[in-house]
């Protein structure tokens, strides 16, 4: 069931003052008790301690982690939590839901395959070139059969390949001198099937007044239907394949910023500085020319 967007939530009054609570809009979730969890890994515990060959690996250094293990239990226990708080550190949910945030339940696995058979994954914020974006990434997340979702990038945005593609794929391209960019893939559990002829792009579309979506919008349009549910975002940066991108998919110039860097701020001149270092005087010369030599 689609949890609504409110525009503001508020929770708790404090020293005669209300601190709001940034609205939720999670996939329901039935809460696991506490005290049952902390029962299992008492349970865990106890029998790791009578694992004699566990015991004897551990003390010898020869003890091997099974990190799938690992990363499949972070998963469904404090991962989303976790994903959660990056997410918002990033100023994820800020910049895409206007405030409003949500834990991802389900796991989203985005990879980008590069020729030489090795594969870049995407994270929560890891750094990933333009270059090993050229090509659509491979996603993969667990559902029930016959479930619906969407699957939205932004920038770009489009469906899994095996439903309605709304847009298609184009690489990253930050501009040069414009610093990291954030690419996000949101995943949306879907209650329903829902009528997107509105919001399909034509094939092969580069102008991007016609890619551009607002991911806001689209969900406030479908949020009776729709309800995030997965989250992996990465950052990217200019680089040399962005030049290819301008050029030749969209056919134009590229654009590059510079900084411009204001001027270096000298407090007014005083008559007699005291604790001053011996080319004071230097700051406040109207030349340019170098002044070594003098002293």
């Amino acid at each position: 069931m689609a949890v609504p967007l409110p525009s503001a939530a508020l929770c708790g009054v404090r020293s005669g003052r209300r601190s709001a609570r940034p609205p939720d809009i999670s996939l329901p979730r039935e809460k696991l008790l506490r005290a049952k969890e902390i029962k299992a890994r008492k349970k865990i515990l106890r029998e790791n301690r009578q694992n004699a060959e566990m015991e004897r690996a551990a003390r010898l250094r020869t003890a091997l982690i099974p990190l799938d293990e690992v990363r499949a239990e972070w998963e469904k226990s404090s991962g989303p939590f976790h994903k959660q708080r990056v997410a918002e550190h990033c100023a994820v949910f800020r910049d895409l839901f206007r405030g409003a945030t949500f834990t991802p339940w389900v796991t989203l696995r985005v990879e980008y395959r590069q020729e030489d058979e090795h594969v870049v994954p995407v994270y929560y914020g890891n750094m990933v070139t333009p270059s090993e974006a050229s090509s659509p990434p491979a996603v993969s997340y667990e559902a029930d059969k016959g479930s619906l979702w969407t699957l939205l990038l932004t920038n770009p945005g489009n469906d899994m390949q095996s439903g309605k593609e709304i847009c298609h794929y184009l690489p990253p391209f930050p501009a040069m001198g414009t610093g990291y960019h954030r690419f996000i893939f949101l995943l949306f559990k879907q209650d329903c099937r829902i009528d997107s002829s509105e919001d399909v792009r034509p094939t092969l579309c580069h102008r991007l007044k016609l890619r551009t979506l607002s991911s806001f919008d689209l969900y406030r349009k479908h949020e009776d239907a729709m309800t995030p549910a997965g989250l992996a975002f990465q950052q990217c940066q200019w680089d040399s394949c962005v030049s290819w991108v301008s050029h030749q998919l969209l056919n134009m110039r590229e654009p590059v910023f510079e900084f411009a860097r204001p001027p270096v701020y000298h407090p007014p001149q005083v008559k007699f500085p005291r604790h001053q270092p011996l080319r004071y005087l230097d700051r406040y010369r109207d030349s340019k020319e170098p002044t070594y030599g003098i002293y």
